[in-house]
């Protein structure tokens, strides 16, 4: 099987037509692609991007800013930035797609791994894994429910973790898979923020056990201008060229 794992997207339309061609382009068919949470927040084009990956049946977890635009967390614990960019957004998007938001879970499970956004334990609080204890934590949880592969948006930056004594790490775009359990980050599809400003995805190949992690240009100007034309904060369109 070939899976296409899309991490946070953020209202970002031009990169993520640009990998959803990708994906569709490959020569090797992908069997399915899933998506790691924020499809919306940030940028200007929530409705499209979320219409997008319901019409391409498109299996998500729910994210923070999926869940700030629906009202189903606080925002004010959120930046200046993210706070005017959720109340915008609760704005554009009708009754009917805040429902469906509102439905998708916090975690999915499949066959060959599992998906959270932020950790995988206590998923409901979106803490990022940014120690080794936290990432500790979530490889007990994913023993738990017997999974051996995780993947993880949110802080988008792509990483992959493995359960090694003590845990180890890898920066690599190609990330051969054995018998170590290991949580990788699928980075960002609309807004990196590793200081590379391509739009990142991964493809896993169960067959080759693989993960491969792949950066794509797309107009960064036109997402941006499209930020400003909406009026929400210019720092939002500056950050893409940034990959901040």
């Amino acid at each position: 099987m070939r899976y296409a794992i899309l991490g946070d997207i953020h209202a970002n339309y031009d990169a993520l037509s640009t990998v959803l061609d990708h994906v569709d382009g490959q020569e090797e068919p992908v069997d399915k692609i899933v998506q790691l949470g924020d499809i919306v927040g940030y940028g200007a084009e929530p409705v499209r991007c979320l219409e997008t990956v319901q019409e391409r049946e498109i299996e998500v977890v729910a994210g923070n800013h999926d869940w700030a635009a629906i009202e189903r967390i606080s925002i004010d614990f959120f930046n200046a930035y993210a706070k005017a960019s959720a109340m915008w957004t609760r704005e554009q998007l009708s009754n009917e797609h805040k429902d469906w938001l509102g439905q998708q879970p916090l975690t999915r499970n499949f066959e060959h791994f599992s998906l959270a956004h932020g950790t995988f334990h206590q998923p409901e609080n979106f803490n990022y894994i940014q120690t080794v204890f936290d990432a500790q934590l979530s490889f007990e949880a994913l023993q738990e429910i017997g999974a051996k592969i995780g993947f993880l948006g949110h802080s988008h930056v792509p990483v992959g973790f493995f359960n090694t004594d003590p845990i180890t790490y890898t920066l690599d775009p190609e990330i051969p898979l054995d018998d170590t359990p290991c949580i990788i980050n699928a980075g960002s599809v609309g807004q990196p923020r590793d200081e590379n400003p391509l739009a990142c995805y991964a493809l896993l190949d169960t067959e080759k056990n693989t993960v491969t992690l792949s950066r794509l240009e797309y107009d960064i100007e036109s997402a941006a201008q499209k930020i400003r034309d909406a009026g929400l904060p210019e720092v939002l369109a500056q950050r893409l060229s940034l990959g901040k």
